[in-house]
């Protein structure tokens, strides 16, 4: 073998060795980064959250989800919003990242692309300006879902603002959001992105030495109605659903509140 061509075997086993140690790394970074979305974070209320039907549950500083791999998206979004974290904070608004989070694989914000469909957040960025980290997370493409933009823009942003007024009002609220990832659905995109035909939100206070609740099933679509003809009770969302929302409660405490769809406790003004 001549030196040239013992050079040339150098030099390709050269680049294979550094080709094949960055490859190790990024799969060492990735492997790190799953592992740390399966840990509870400090703020993270465990106690309050549902059951997931996909065995898929990620943390993240401001909020958990668990995503459904066959929908592309999270079967729900649950955080904690209190009254301190309320903020008038005006962040720049980020470009949207695949959730790395997700072992099986998050959805590319580009299904979105040409869709006729708003990327929808689950938790809004204007729940979690408390912080930029925060803020930024919900740009996360775990943490939206396809919405008409007429319904993301008009009745559904109404009911993230009510929240953020419940919030202030009672001094904090817990929150699960979510596409209904069940029955007949169109797709977007190249790894075929659900599109929910119906979005849900339950809502509850226990911060007033007596648990209250309050869930809303909206249509995927525009709409003029009030919010509290949205009202419906928690039980038909996980009937729904398949969803056990509050899975640590008190059995009796649980049935009541989740059995009830009245909405005279909450203020509408």
């Amino acid at each position: 073998m001549n030196k040239k061509t013992l050079y040339g075997l150098i030099a390709i086993l050269i680049v294979l060795g550094v080709y094949g140690y960055e490859h190790f790394l990024k799969e060492k970074e990735v492997s790190a980064i799953v592992e740390g979305g399966k840990e509870a974070k400090p703020n993270t209320k465990e106690f309050y959250l549902p059951t997931s039907t996909t065995g898929q549950i990620i943390h993240h500083e401001g909020y958990s989800l668990s995503y459904s791999e066959p929908h592309e998206q999270a079967e729900w979004v649950a955080y904690e919003l209190k009254k301190s974290q309320l903020s008038n904070s005006n962040f720049k608004r980020p470009y949207f990242e695949v959730d790395k989070a997700v072992e099986t694989g998050a959805a590319d914000w580009r299904n979105y692309k040409n869709s006729d469909y708003d990327r929808g957040h689950l938790c809004p960025a204007g729940d979690r300006k408390y912080s930029k980290t925060a803020h930024d997370e919900t740009f996360l493409t775990s943490n939206i879902s396809p919405q008409d933009h007429d319904f993301n823009s008009g009745i559904w942003n109404t009911l993230e603002q009510k929240t953020r007024y419940w919030a202030s009002k009672y001094d904090g609220v817990f929150v699960v959001t979510g596409g209904v990832l069940k029955g007949k659905m169109k797709t977007i995109g190249d790894e075929r992105v659900s599109v929910p035909n119906q979005f849900y939100k339950i809502i509850m206070d226990a911060n007033q030495g007596k648990v209250k609740m309050i869930a809303f099933l909206m249509p995927n679509k525009d709409s003029n109605e009030p919010l509290y003809n949205f009202v419906v009770s928690v039980d038909s969302i996980e009937t729904l659903t398949g969803i056990d929302f509050f899975p640590e409660m008190d059995d009796a405490i649980e049935t009541t509140l989740e059995a009830q769809s009245d909405y005279k406790d909450w203020s509408f003004n």
